[in-house]
């Protein structure tokens, strides 16, 4: 345990590296923070807190900076839960009113807005197809032969496929099919839709070619080839953090962002964490370690759907992004809901 002095010292040293992105020195710190000591003495302290690895020493300027295990100890020390201001939740909520029409936008939308907000790279895992509950089915007519399924979750996802028309089917089939269906599945979830239910449709529908393409229709539907959906925004903003200027440096992180089941299974990782914080070397994967990540997982009804994320430098205002990704926390469910009525 660090006494409080150090404590005192090792915050104001997080918090001023972190405003300037420079190596933080013991006369800067006595003239910016009232820490009652003479810079002699905080110099001192710098030293031992470096020796027990809460600061590092950049070699070519006598400050030091925080290292992993320093902002370890700066993070917990934050106190939860924390406030977003005002002005913050006045952007958010012009951000939705004035961006977002639909619901397939408010994904990628909150992905922009995270992003802008915390100045880093926003990541938002959308809910998986299979974990939300059957809304509707509709089909639109495109030609004499095909049509469009589009099926709507409870959870705002919409999915539209084209489909052959059965052998000898024509539209009103298509219609009738999505009638049987809509009263069959409306609430049921797709991952388990039960065995009785499907004979309920295979009884209502009477034909079992047309049973058999209504299946094939649904499956089709659900059948995304992606079980979630994945949606960035801020790449850009880590171009412009000091650490970043190296492009050498950031090439890797911006490959890696396009692996994109690579950051699902990071972000999945950290499902049922509620506000999880993990700091450079704590990451497992090696192109990451100069970085941080800060992840919530967001509900609708209860039930777990998703996760948002903020990636950026470990110099990153810890508290601000942890407190915007909070209130996402507890607000994204609603807005979702909002939207899908």
């Amino acid at each position: 345990m660090l006494d409080e002095r150090k404590q005192r010292i090792l915050e104001a040293v997080v918090q001023d590296y972190v405003s300037s992105a420079e190596p933080v020195g013991s006369r800067t710190l006595a003239r910016r923070h009232d820490l009652g000591v003479s810079p002699a003495t905080i110099r001192n302290e710098m030293a031992d807190l470096e020796m027990l690895g809460y600061l590092e020493h950049i070699h070519t300027s006598s400050g030091r900076i925080p290292s992993a295990k320093g902002y370890r100890f700066y993070v917990d020390g934050l106190k939860m839960p924390m406030k977003v201001s005002d002005e913050d939740k006045s952007l958010i909520a012009d951000w939705y009113k004035a961006k977002v029409k639909r619901i397939d936008e408010v994904f990628q939308e909150t992905a922009r807005l995270i992003s802008r907000v915390t100045k880093n790279v926003s990541l938002v895992l959308a809910p998986q197809l299979s974990q939300a509950a059957f809304r509707c089915l509709q089909f639109l007519p495109l030609d004499d032969h095909r049509a469009i399924a589009v099926l709507l979750t409870d959870a705002g996802f919409v999915e539209n496929k084209m489909v052959e028309m059965p052998k000898g089917a024509e539209f009103p089939d298509l219609q009738r099919l999505a009638a049987v269906i809509n009263k069959s599945l409306a609430g049921k979830k797709l991952q388990a839709i039960p065995e009785s239910t499907l004979q309920f449709i295979r009884q209502e529908i009477g034909d079992e070619e047309l049973y058999a393409a209504a299946m094939e229709i649904l499956w089709r539907a659900l059948d995304t080839g992606k079980k979630e959906r994945l949606y960035l925004g801020g790449t850009t903003h880590m171009l412009e953090q000091p650490e970043f200027h190296d492009v050498s440096r950031v090439k890797e992180i911006l490959l890696m962002l396009e692996e994109e089941e690579l950051i699902k299974d990071i972000l999945r990782a950290h499902r049922g964490d509620g506000l999880a914080v993990t700091i450079g070397t704590e990451n497992e994967n090696a192109r990451i370690q100069d970085c941080s990540i800060i992840t919530a997982t967001y509900h609708l009804d209860g039930e777990l759907l998703g996760t948002v994320a903020v990636l950026g430098p470990t110099r990153m205002e810890y508290a601000k992004a942890m407190s915007l990704l909070n209130y996402m926390n507890a607000n994204l469910g609603a807005i979702v809901q909002h939207y899908i009525g």
